[in-house]
């Protein structure tokens, strides 16, 4: 099993922010990874709080207060379309007080919500109960306030954007008594690793008011992320800064360039093995603006190994038939205080073995000059 990983305070080097925009701890012990698979067969939409056949009076309790009454719903709702979430709003279905009330209204201790009865078709229930067991996600830490996944590359944090389910809703469904589970933060559907969710609305508007402020001293949450690219890296640390300006294909599709004018980034990368045509980095976020890293790695000419946004796609193909068929982005320590007690916390996912296979094979096809230093390969 995969060790839970909490050590004492120590200094910090770096401040790496998370922008969405532009008393002891206690560890609980998992027996085994979350598996959806052994979730048993009750309704994805069984919940204490609303019914599917008749109106529901909930009173607002004090860790709810300040939420949007529209992101409340859609956590209460589990399972069920935003577009019908929203819908029930817009029609007045939905009360508070006894009034009408608008998506962005904030709710406050103890008001009064009349929830309309919650109707799904039965087919995008398959739909969605379907999709659910693709995911396997390792729980590193647990207590009260706070749950650390190790995130698998190609599973979305939430659902949107034509996936019908992500970490998220997944894990509100194996946890059907689970009161509160919120993303504290985001990495994109390709990257792996370390990922946390709020279990108290008090300990997600911490931690959210940390990634997006920042902090001093202990207090700086330090983010660090293993990736590999291709070239030779030559420079032991580098800090990058590039503008990053997000825009959109005539598909729609979402794409991040460097651009004068853009929302100011920062990383600071370190070398830590190179081959003949690889290098093997690791990234200090010192911002978290969306596809940063690929973004700033493609832009330096070092796109990330199996990158299909922004990387070389032959050199893609040719890694997949050599084994890498994802990409090599692995978000794998943060240190952090609780959001609750303010202990500093260390936390660390340990190198996927697809990640660390490709790179034993690497190095039996490819001279090394610079080698793996120990900790990377060998955490489990």
């Amino acid at each position: 099993m995969r060790e839970k990983l909490l050590k004492p305070a120590g200094t910090w080097a770096v401040t790496a922010r998370y922008c969405l925009n532009a008393a002891p701890l206690k560890v609980s012990r998992v027996s085994a990874p979350f598996n959806p698979r052994h979730k048993s067969r009750t309704s994805i939409f069984k919940l204490a709080e609303v019914s599917k056949n008749k109106v529901t009076q909930t009173v607002v309790g004090a860790d709810d207060a300040g939420q949007r009454l529209d992101n409340y719903l859609l956590r209460v709702c589990k399972g069920v379309p935003k577009s019908h979430v929203y819908r029930i709003i817009r029609s007045g279905e939905v009360r508070l007080n006894g009034k009408r009330a608008a998506a962005p209204d904030r709710l406050a201790a103890n008001d009064v919500l009349r929830i309309p009865p919650i109707r799904v078709a039965q087919k995008q229930e398959e739909i969605d109960a379907g999709a659910q067991i693709k995911a396997d996600l390792p729980i590193l830490y647990e207590d009260e306030a706070l749950l650390v996944v190790d995130k698998p590359a190609g599973i979305a944090v939430h659902g949107g954007s034509g996936v019908s389910f992500g970490v998220i809703e997944a894990l509100r469904r194996q946890r059907p008594q689970a009161r509160y589970l919120e993303l504290a933060h985001r990495l994109d559907r390709e990257t792996s690793g370390l990922l946390l969710i709020g279990k108290k609305r008090s300990a997600l508007t911490a931690l959210h008011a940390l990634f997006r402020e920042g902090g001093r001293g202990a207090a700086r949450p330090d983010k660090r992320y293993l990736l590999l690219v291709r070239g030779r890296w030559m420079e032991a640390t580098r800090k990058v800064e590039l503008p990053l300006c997000k825009y959109l294909l005539a598909s729609g599709e979402r794409r991040v360039r460097v651009a004068e004018g853009g929302k100011p980034s920062q990383t600071v990368f370190h070398l830590l093995a190179r081959w003949e045509n690889f290098s093997l980095l690791e990234a200090e976020l010192r911002t978290g603006r969306t596809h940063q890293l690929r973004v700033h790695c493609a832009h330096l000419g070092f796109p990330i190994a199996g990158d299909e946004k922004y990387g070389d796609f032959a050199l893609n193909r040719t890694l997949a038939r050599d084994g890498l068929k994802r990409m090599f982005l692995h978000a794998w320590k943060m240190k952090l205080p609780h959001p609750a007690s303010g202990k500093v916390m260390e936390l660390q996912a340990p190198l996927p073995d697809a990640l660390q296979r490709f790179l034993t094979n690497l190095s039996a096809r490819e001279t090394q000059d610079i080698a793996l230093p120990t900790g990377v390969t060998d955490t489990h």
